[in-house]
Order: structure tokens, then sequence, then C-alpha cells
């Protein structure tokens, strides 16, 4: 069985708590987040544990940017000859 460690930022990454639903986070929170997680795991602060969970919980949150970021592109409009028009990517960026 697991000892319990000390609370730590990268403790807050990897608990239950840290587990809410990532689809309520903002663009830049989970962007944050992230980044937190990869300079934790870069430090090599972490026990193995801890890093796996921590790497699941960063695939998570890099998907959710991904996706925020794909949603934010569609969104864009594009001025063209006076006309307001939605952004069209391109076909090569259909999913």
């Amino acid at each position: 069985m697991l000892q319990p460690t000390s609370e730590s930022p990268v403790d807050a990454v990897t608990s239950d708590e840290a587990g809410a639903a990532i689809g309520g986070l903002k663009f830049e929170a989970a962007l944050a987040e992230l980044e937190q997680i990869v300079q934790s795991m870069e430090g090599g602060r972490l026990p193995l544990e801890e890093s796996l969970a921590a790497y699941r919980r960063g695939s998570e949150l890099l998907k959710h940017c991904q996706q925020q970021l794909g949603d934010a592109e569609r969104q864009v409009q594009i001025l063209e000859n006076g006309t307001l028009r939605d952004f069209e990517p391109e076909a090569s960026d259909a999913r």
C-alpha cells in the first residue's frame, strides 16, 4: 500500500481533487496546469506512481487544449470582400 506523501503543488496535480472535470477548465487554466506537470516531470521530482498519474492528467489536458484551439479556429471569421464569413480550414486539416 502506498504511503501518503507531504502535500505539494505536484501532489495537487495528481490528487483526486485535481481529477476534476477537465471539460470545465478554461484554456489558460488547462495550459498552466499542463506546464506545471511538464516542469515537475522534467525536474525528476516525482515518484513513479505520481509520474504515471501526472502523465495521464497531462495527456487529458493536452487533448482538452487541442480541442479548445480547434474550436477557436472554427470560430475565427475572415474579412473577405467586405463581408465576414466563417473560417474554413483547408481540406487537409479536416478531422
